[in-house]
């Protein structure tokens, strides 16, 4: 990881954790995380897209890893991370960048996308589709022991998390978000008990992988990783047109829990085409939650793919 640069950046009052590779010249691709991950969830990515002559960026979220915390973490919201990308974008003289999500982190380029169409470039999404702001309700259809609705009660997620080190937090929701079931904890069990501790972490997953994350989440906390994909979830926005028109890849691995979620199937297959109609698709047959770490190698090939195709000669 040596050929990654970390630097701050300054957005929005905010000292924002920037890793960095490749030349300063080349067409920019920025990646963003999902929970419970940070930059380093894109270093196998981000020096694949540099070694093919593009420039990676990877910053860390509000409140996340390296940056710092934001003065009221309990009104984070996803339109914040979605101004943090623009001004970060503006910090660093870039008119225009194609964008790659993870998780959460694709919904914050969706909103993006449609707040700020015209400096993206091309989009990549993993794990989660393009999926503009509405009101969250798989909540409705899911067991009271559903993770989202356990860790959307005040305080519930924090006591659960606050029996545990950072470290053994991270590794028992990478544990959990690999299998191809959705977690549901039962009636007398919290989510972080559903994993054993005598569960192996996954193979693609090392010790030294888990230090980075323990770490880093062990500065932070959780506080903010929480608000906005499970408390904040996908607040409404003013979009009157959540038709995009910009070139898009969907990566998603047919093993992702997320696939089970009451009606995502349908919309993968049906809506989301229609609300963006130069969208690509790849389904990985064994690939998890966590495809871009899991899968490397078939992700980096996809991504370069598609960024050669849409960047301009």
């Amino acid at each position: 990881m040596e050929q990654i640069e970390h630097k701050y950046v300054e957005v929005n009052w905010l000292n924002l954790h920037v890793a960095e590779t490749g030349s300063g010249n080349s067409p920019v691709v920025v990646f963003l995380h999902g929970f419970p991950e940070i930059w380093y969830t894109w270093r196998y990515q981000m020096i694949a897209v540099a070694e093919a002559g593009f420039r990676a960026i990877a910053p860390d979220f509000r409140g996340h890893g390296l940056l710092d915390q934001p003065p009221e973490p309990e009104k984070t919201t996803f339109l914040d991370l979605a101004n943090d990308t623009l001004a970060l974008l503006d910090a660093l003289g870039i008119s225009k960048a194609f964008l790659i999500g993870k998780d959460f982190g694709s919904a914050v380029i969706s909103l993006f996308i449609l707040l700020h169409g015209e400096r993206v470039s091309g989009f990549i999404t993993m794990g989660v589709p393009f999926l503009p702001p509405q009101p969250f309700k798989y909540t409705e259809y899911l067991p009271e022991g559903f993770y989202i609705s356990r860790w959307r009660e005040p305080g519930r997620a924090e006591a659960d998390f606050g029996r545990l080190d950072a470290k053994t937090v991270v590794r028992n929701i990478y544990i959990l978000f690999s299998r191809s079931e959705i977690p549901i904890a039962n009636e007398k069990q919290e989510i972080m008990d559903i994993v054993q501790p005598s569960t192996p972490l996954p193979p693609w997953f090392s010790e030294e992988d888990l230090e980075i994350y323990g770490a880093l989440y062990e500065k932070s906390g959780f506080q903010t990783a929480l608000q906005v994909p499970y408390w904040s979830l996908l607040e409404q926005a003013n979009i009157k047109d959540p038709r995009v028109h910009i070139p898009a890849l969907f990566i998603v691995g047919d093993k992702d829990y997320f696939l089970k979620f009451p009606g995502v199937k349908d919309y993968i297959s049906g809506g989301l085409k229609s609300l963006v109609p130069n969208l690509q698709m790849a389904n990985l047959p064994e690939g998890t939650h966590f495809v871009q770490e899991q899968l490397p190698d078939e992700v980096n090939q996809l991504v370069l793919d598609f960024l050669t195709r849409n960047s301009q000669s």
